[in-house]
């Protein structure tokens, strides 16, 4: 699940019980990164920006004798994750560009939480150094930012009647393709299997893809607006977005493009 930390807006601004509306879209790209972790039995593991902790706790499942730490800035978020503490499982508040491990780790996750990172190009060699010999550094994020729900997004924050409070809400591009990562990577010494796919996901309700961005992608702008403006800006975007995306008989259809990299540090 989404997790936001370090340069990604204020903590106030998340909203678990929004987030988790689409909770199983959400979560299938975090199952399917890992599912190309090539670890058996890894002891420790960190989930960098662990958001509401329901996917961290599946870890837990998955590893039955690992220790799961979750880190995330949100003071929201990890409240809500607590719910899933256990003996093996353990979450708290934190940054993680600033984050440092204790002991070297055998996995680090990190779910839709870089792309809130300017600087994450040069914060992943450094997370990587937490590796213990054959560790695992394993990432995903969203590659979407091309998209009808994320231009439109920037032009009304750039029109006319929202830029004085608006402006720099929405970055451009903030994350690289599987071969930025690749390059990135593997002159390192990483084993790197980097690559992407949009799911063509469908949608259902009134409005979904506003109802999907206001869990994201809105969080920073809603930050800035007060509560007339929010309403304004939500119908204007709202429309528009409507548009983009018309309802079919079975759904909206929203496609979104992921990109994972799952990085191998070098060792036995």
């Amino acid at each position: 699940m989404s997790r936001q930390a370090g340069a990604q807006p204020p903590a106030a601004v998340w909203d678990p019980a929004q987030y988790g509306v689409f909770g199983d879209e959400r979560g299938r790209p975090f199952a399917e990164l890992l599912g190309r972790v090539p670890l058996a039995a890894p002891r420790r593991v960190v989930d960098l920006g662990c958001g509401s902790g329901e996917l961290t706790a599946s870890l837990a499942q998955r590893w039955p004798d690992a220790g799961i730490h979750g880190v995330d800035s949100s003071p929201e978020m990890i409240a809500a994750a607590r719910a899933h503490q256990s003996p093996r499982t353990r979450f708290e508040v934190g940054d993680v560009t600033t984050w440092q491990a204790v002991e070297p780790l055998d996995l680090i996750v990190s779910n839709a939480v870089l792309h809130w990172v300017p600087e994450h190009a040069e914060l992943l060699p450094r997370w990587g150094e937490a590796l213990a010999p054959g560790g695992v550094l394993a990432f995903q994020v969203p590659g979407n930012f091309d998209a009808p729900s994320h231009t439109i997004l920037r032009e009304l924050c750039e029109s006319p009647r929202w830029r004085d409070l608006l402006t720099g809400a929405v970055r451009r591009d903030p994350v690289r393709d599987p071969a930025g990562y690749l390059d990135l990577l593997a002159p390192l010494g990483y084993a790197v299997d980097a690559w992407e796919t949009t799911y063509a996901q469908v949608l259902p309700g009134d409005d979904p893809v506003l109802e999907w961005v206001k869990g994201t992608a809105l969080r920073p702008v809603l930050a800035r607006l007060g509560p007339g403006d929010t309403d304004d800006f939500l119908q204007e975007y709202g429309a528009r977005l409507r548009e983009a995306y018309p309802p079919a008989s079975y759904g909206t259809v929203f496609p979104f493009r992921r990109v994972f990299v799952v990085a191998r540090r070098a060792g036995p």
